[in-house]
């Protein structure tokens, strides 16, 4: 039984649901592990194709306060093993054996934004919001980096993450961020509509297409999520992060003191 997630089949298609509509369906251990097991049944089911998308108003919101709160006081060991998780969480996505359609229903940040930009489309409505707001609050966007420099080029990734700006659907688009903006009143119809023309092709020439895709690049993609993983730990455990993730809860403006390590 999924407690952070619904997971739906009809016919052929999975539907996601991510499903902490109170917490603006944010990231949480509990939803790391539920996501890699709601993954693992989409994949050995009959399901030809699989959607993500967000209960209420939000898709994803990012992580969990609770879990912002407890990563400033977590030993290095468990601050690497915690990024293994995400890291292992975003590369399961991008190179998901099975077409993945994000259907981003609000607003999709930090974490969020990686999941709804990880999948294979990504349909928007135009209020859907968009960014890596971690430098923000003294954290390194450091696993999504991996992928988003490949998905939108550096120059466009660089803007995206060191100015942690949100960016509208039509600019996320724009960019190459998303694949199509649809009013909300269409945005799950199309979603199936998408999935109707992916289940209509060949199951084995689209398994064999996604393993092209990523085959190419998983090599330097599981190097520089290596790189990216002990980057993500090490910020952890500075001050900046620490001052970063407090002014955050405690809603004022944070003092940074810029140390490195």
């Amino acid at each position: 039984m999924l407690e952070t997630l619904k997971l739906e089949f009809t016919g052929e298609l999975a539907t996601i649901t991510l499903n902490r509509e109170d917490k603006r369906n944010a990231i949480s251990p509990l939803m790391l592990s539920e996501l890699q097991s709601a993954l693992d049944g989409v994949e050995k089911s009959h399901a030809r194709v699989g959607i993500f998308t967000g209960a209420g108003k939000a898709f994803c919101a990012g992580m969990d306060l609770d879990m912002l709160a407890n990563i400033a006081k977590q030993s290095p060991a468990e601050n690497q093993e915690d990024s293994r998780r995400m890291a292992r969480m975003f590369r399961r996505i991008w190179s998901f054996s099975k077409p993945l359609i994000a259907a981003v229903n609000g607003a999709a940040l930090a974490g969020g934004c990686g999941i709804a930009t990880l999948c294979d489309f990504t349909l928007a409505v135009p209020e859907a919001k968009f960014g890596y707001t971690e430098v923000r609050i003294g954290f390194l966007p450091a696993i999504v980096s991996v992928f988003l420099t490949r998905q939108i080029g550096e120059k466009r990734a660089r803007d995206l993450l060191l100015t942690g700006r949100v960016i509208e659907a039509a600019e996320a688009k724009e960019i190459g961020l998303i694949t199509e903006v649809v009013p909300a009143e269409h945005l799950m119809d199309r979603a199936h509509e998408l999935a109707s023309v992916l289940i209509a092709a060949s199951p084995s020439s689209l398994t064999r297409a996604k393993r092209l895709l990523t085959s190419a690049a998983a090599a330097t993609v599981d190097a520089d999520l290596e790189r990216a993983v002990l980057e993500n730990a090490r910020i952890r455990c500075t001050p900046d992060f620490k001052e970063g993730v407090a002014s955050f809860l405690e809603k004022r403006k944070p003092v940074w003191r810029g140390e490195s390590d």
